[in-house]
């Protein structure tokens, strides 16, 4: 391969964003993607989400060490193994996160990440159905459209909260991202929208950019405290790509660690031991990982939902609605309607993300979502500040090797309690009149958990990750010892190396995490170049 100007290491949901502009501003890039293209009818179709999501020729399928704190169960954690990445198969909920949460990201050291700062980016990178205003954007790369999924027992839901209590939001992407609305999705004209569709098909970039599939990056190399390029394996050949300008990781939060330790970045203790000569030592690297957590309320009811729209004639018409208008069930994302609440009022931010779905599913035995035969919906309960941070260190110094993933779900007696608060929020509003002649039982919990106590014992039994790991690279202040990169994304005492992925939020927003690690990319690309144009 030729050299270039950039390189850019995974075309995920930050990668491409960032491809894309990197190239937009003028600058040879070459994105390199370990995975294959999203041109894929089960990525693109949104309810064909689950035959990708636990896929191996789609997903990496990170198993994680067995979690103490949910019986030793070993979860595995999706991670996209195509161009788009996470946008490419997940659930499509976009969501921004509160205003608290990135003004508490500057407080942290990560200057210029406050919501003033990253609210234009946001703004720039979508195209809403709602329009545009102060908060909104239109034109972007990123079709935000409205769910066309549509259920009688969502609007009932709606106002079902409404009668619990909870405030009416306008848009929870907007001024008020406290309160109940419906989702919105990352989707247009009812296909799926992942960075690869938006940043990268169909956009003319004079040439600029090149994209290679299928090459799987070995290290990075350094060079007298100088990132020039990278290391591959493709089509089981080994082969050297340099970059003039620098290398940007962008291949996610599990992975991006991996390949900085690989590279001689990281905890020199564990570096050594690996056997890999220490470049930096950044002991942050792969340390503070979160994610979110959280439990299903399952009720059967006595209305239509996806459920009953996916069996039979009624499956096949909703086949027929789609190919026709790309209407109805399969345009489905994870949730149709949301609510960010407080479970105690002191709080400065909601602290539970209660999601409801029009239809409900168990797992199968490899985690993968499986819908249930009757009619059901079910309610996610999301703890959106877990206390536990993880860590993510290398099994061996293979490069090929999977990363080891140690964390604990529920990290403290607090967690627990504050899920088993968001069951009787969830409980409220399905007792509430406008749902509650719909509700024909309780599934899951079930009835008979009417104590804090069992439902304490629940709680950990059915716990499971949200699959929104962040944090192993993050963002701090030069006095942090545990910051990886500064606020311009720039690996800390290496030149011309750059991180920009959900491995660099210093703390988890509240909300599913896609939409912020698109910004991350798209925002993070005007800083490299800004890197660039201060060293021409």
């Amino acid at each position: 391969m030729e050299e270039t100007d950039i390189i850019v290491v995974g075309g995920g949901s930050a990668g491409a964003a960032m491809a894309g502009r990197l190239a937009e501003g003028g600058i040879r890039v070459t994105l390199l993607e370990a995975g294959s293209s999203d041109r894929h009818l089960k990525s693109r179709v949104p309810a064909l989400t689950s035959s990708i999501v636990q896929n191996p020729e789609f997903d990496w399928c990170h198993v994680v060490e067995p979690d103490p704190s949910l019986g030793g169960r070993a979860d595995v954690w999706p991670a996209g193994k195509l161009l788009g990445g996470g946008s490419s198969l997940n659930g499509m909920m976009f969501i921004r996160g509160h205003r608290w949460d990135y003004d508490r990201w500057a407080e942290l050291g990560a200057t210029g990440w406050d919501y003033a700062g990253v609210l234009p980016y946001f703004r720039r990178l979508e195209d809403n159905e709602r329009g545009a205003d102060e908060w909104r954007g239109t034109g972007g790369p990123i079709g935000v459209s409205e769910v066309r999924a549509r259920y009688h027992i969502t609007d009932r839901w709606v106002e079902a909260a409404e009668a619990a209590g909870i405030a009416r939001s306008s848009d929870l992407n907007g001024e008020r991202a406290e309160g109940v609305d419906y989702v919105q999705v990352s989707q247009r004209g009812g296909m799926r929208c992942s960075t690869a569709r938006g940043y990268l098909e169909g956009r003319d970039y004079g040439g600029r950019l090149r994209v290679e599939l299928e090459c799987q990056v070995l290290r990075v190399l350094i060079e007298n405290g100088r990132a020039i390029g990278v290391a591959i394996r493709r089509g089981g050949k080994d082969f050297t790509l340099r970059a003039r300008r620098g290398v940007v990781l962008s291949a996610g939060s599990m992975n991006t660690p991996r390949l900085l330790m690989l590279s001689g970045m990281g905890p020199q203790e564990h570096l050594r031991e690996m056997g890999i000569p220490v470049e930096r030592d950044l002991p942050g690297v792969g340390r503070n990982l979160q994610d979110h957590v959280g439990t299903h309320v399952v009720n059967a009811v006595n209305a239509t939902t996806l459920n009953t729209d996916a069996q039979g004639l009624r499956g096949a018409w909703q086949v027929l609605r789609y190919a026709l208008a790309r209407q109805g069930a399969l345009t489905t994302a994870i949730g149709h309607a949301q609510a960010f609440v407080k479970s105690r009022a002191h709080l400065p931010a909601p602290n539970l993300q209660i999601s409801f779905a029009a239809f409900a599913f168990d797992f199968d035995e490899r985690g993968r979502l499986m819908l249930r035969k009757d009619s059901a919906v079910s309610t996610l309960v999301g703890l959106m500040r877990p206390s536990h941070r993880g860590r993510i260190s290398l099994r061996s110094p293979d490069p090929l090797a999977p990363p080891l993933i140690e964390h604990r779900q529920l990290g403290s007696e607090d967690d627990i309690d504050q899920i088993v608060e968001g069951i009787g929020i969830a409980r409220r509003i399905m007792n509430a009149s406008p749902i509650a002649g719909l509700v024909s039982g309780e599934l899951r919990p079930g009835p008979a958990l009417d104590t804090s106590e069992a439902l304490r014992e629940y709680v950990k039994l059915a716990s499971i990750p949200l699959y929104h790991p962040v944090g192993t690279s993050k963002i701090g202040a030069a006095d942090d010892p545990m910051a990886v990169v500064d606020a311009d994304l720039a690996v800390r005492g290496i030149d011309g190396l750059w991180v920009a992925d959900a491995s660099v939020f210093p703390t988890l927003p509240a909300g599913n995490t896609n939409a912020t690690a698109i910004m991350i990319g798209d925002k993070g690309a005007d800083h490299v170049l800004r890197a660039l144009q201060n060293h021409a």
